[in-house]
């Protein structure tokens, strides 16, 4: 009898162990996501995506997929400062950047945090992408802090020069970052 009891005391230890491990406020690798829909900057726009966010140790996995772009085309896309997609995503303010660092392309040196890579569609106007960023989080309170900001996607490609945004045209799509 005390062996049944002990296995049975073991199972309910183990399954109150998982449930803690996988509760989201136990989560080790906070996450995030965002829908990006179509601004009223062009017409039509069938710009629509989803975008994932995982916190890693140093930075964040950003990866998705948007569609309704322009075949073969390549277009701006970055996190701007606010979380706000009102007036065609330009309520979302400027760039992010805690930092006041300059604008330039993805990763070089001093490159300011709310840069990404350009999208680059497809033969079907579809951008896939997977891309760390080490200058961001999604730290709830930390000055590099991504959650509740705006993913915004550009109608023209970044120009990587023109300061502080690279002159990357209207933005055509708009998401908030959320936690999940």
């Amino acid at each position: 009898m005390s062996l049944r009891r002990s296995a049975v005391a073991g199972a309910v230890l183990s399954a109150a162990l998982l449930a803690a491990c996988t509760s989201p406020q136990n989560n080790a690798h906070p996450q995030a996501s965002a829908d990006i829909a179509p601004t009223g900057a062009i017409s039509p726009n069938p710009t629509v995506g989803k975008v994932k966010l995982l916190a890693l140790s140093h930075g964040v996995l950003i990866s998705g997929e948007v569609s309704g772009l322009a075949p073969n085309s390549i277009h701006g896309f970055h996190i701007h400062e606010k979380g706000d997609c009102g007036d065609n995503g330009n309520a979302s303010g400027g760039h992010f950047n805690p930092t006041g660092a300059v604008h330039d392309r993805f990763g070089a040196p001093g490159t300011h945090a709310g840069e990404l890579p350009s999208l680059q569609a497809d033969a079907n106007g579809v951008a896939r992408f997977s891309v760390t960023s080490h200058a961001v989080s999604l730290t709830e309170g930390a000055p590099d802090n991504i959650l509740g900001r705006a993913l915004i996607v550009h109608r023209d490609p970044d120009d990587f020069v023109t300061q502080p945004a690279g002159n990357s045209g209207p933005r055509i799509g708009c998401a908030v970052i959320t936690k999940l």
